[in-house]
């Protein structure tokens, strides 16, 4: 048959196009959660379920015997980015980093796919895919199956399954008072990729923002290792804030944070000066903005960018900054990274109070 009147398939689409929701900011925002949450706890008493959703945690645990947790998750959003093969790394990669929040090292992978099979070519779903099994690949593990439908919008992501010696086994809500406070990946991807979105971003700042959000929290299996690490948790959807007030609230106490310490993607402020805030950022605000003491705009659009693939938020004990600032060294963090960015202190009036570049 001759291919010359085979209409063949457009390979290259702008997928952010054909979706209403982007990367983490597709999650549902944290007051609506709560509601949806709200009595679903579960009510028939599992003794080996070590973490469910009570705690709003990063992945769920089981013991299974000899020491041993089945760390289990799933994460899955629409396309953060044009490019679909990086779209599939980046999904993966925020998949995976659930695992690795809680101390613990992935093993296997299952894709979730939802694909509008009716505008898009099957080849460029393929290529998602393939950007996702690259991933896996970089964190030894295998994409070994999964599942897909026919859905209105491109939806890419993992459900994912690890494993975990107990006595390494890290939590958000277990951090204790005078613990200092890290963050593993610089802010601000949210406002990258909105600037992409009005074609304002530059090439350059575009693959910056690939890299932090395809770049694996591998760190956080070592993390777990280390006894004077009392909780850690990816940063996501709901921003430093947001996660910063789970670990917080979880733990009982409150949270002092210094904006001029937090890591921030270079070059943020061009764009911050042509308003690429994410809609989301508000969202976010609105759900837990009391809880968080007088801050300036900029404080807020950076502490309430929803991350996609973001770092990770670890609270350690003052004697072992230096063994953490030595871990952080040996993969390569660099200088801002290794600097605490703030505290757990006592339970105050406000959650989280905020040192302000602009009120301070």
């Amino acid at each position: 048959m001759s291919l010359e009147n085979t209409e063949l398939p457009d390979l290259k689409v702008k997928l952010t196009q054909f979706s209403h929701g982007y990367g983490c900011g597709c999650k549902i925002a944290p007051q609506v959660l709560d509601v949806i949450l709200k009595g679903n706890e579960t009510k028939t008493p599992f003794p080996g379920l070590l973490v469910g959703n009570e705690s709003r945690d990063d992945a769920a645990v089981m013991d299974m015997g000899n020491g041993i947790g089945l760390i289990s998750t799933t994460d899955f959003f629409m396309p953060i980015v044009d490019d679909p093969f990086h779209f599939g790394r980046i999904a993966a990669t925020n998949a995976i980093s659930d695992v690795y929040a809680m101390g613990g090292t992935p093993s296997m992978a299952v894709a979730i796919l939802g694909w509008p099979i009716d505008k898009l070519a099957p080849e460029i779903a393929a290529q998602v895919v393939a950007g996702g099994r690259s991933v896996c690949e970089e964190a030894g593990i295998p994409l070994a199956g999964g599942h897909s439908i026919d859905s209105p919008e491109p939806i890419f992501g993992l459900a994912v399954s690890g494993f975990v010696d107990l006595k390494n086994l890290k939590k958000n809500n277990t951090a204790n008072e005078g613990d200092l406070l890290f963050l593993t990946k610089p802010i601000g991807v949210g406002i990258f990729t909105t600037a992409s979105k009005k074609e304002l971003l530059s090439d350059v700042d575009l693959d910056t923002a690939i890299t932090s959000m395809s770049t694996l929290n591998k760190i956080g299996a070592e993390l777990g290792k280390l006894n004077h690490v009392h909780a850690l948790t990816d940063v996501t959807g709901f921003g430093l804030f947001g996660h910063l007030i789970e670990m917080a609230e979880g733990s009982g106490l409150s949270a002092e944070i210094d904006m001029n310490l937090v890591p921030e993607l270079k070059g943020i402020d061009v764009y911050l000066d042509q308003y690429c805030i994410p809609a989301i950022t508000y969202r976010n605000w609105n759900s837990y903005g009391e809880k968080i003491s007088e801050i300036g705009a900029r404080a807020l659009h950076l502490g309430c960018d929803p991350q996609t693939s973001g770092g990770l938020l670890i609270a350690v004990h003052p004697d072992a900054v230096d063994q953490v600032t030595t871990l952080l060294k040996e993969y390569d963090f660099d200088a801002t990274i290794c600097t605490p960015i703030g505290k757990l202190v006592a339970k105050a009036e406000k959650v989280v109070v905020v040192k302000d570049y602009d009120l301070n």
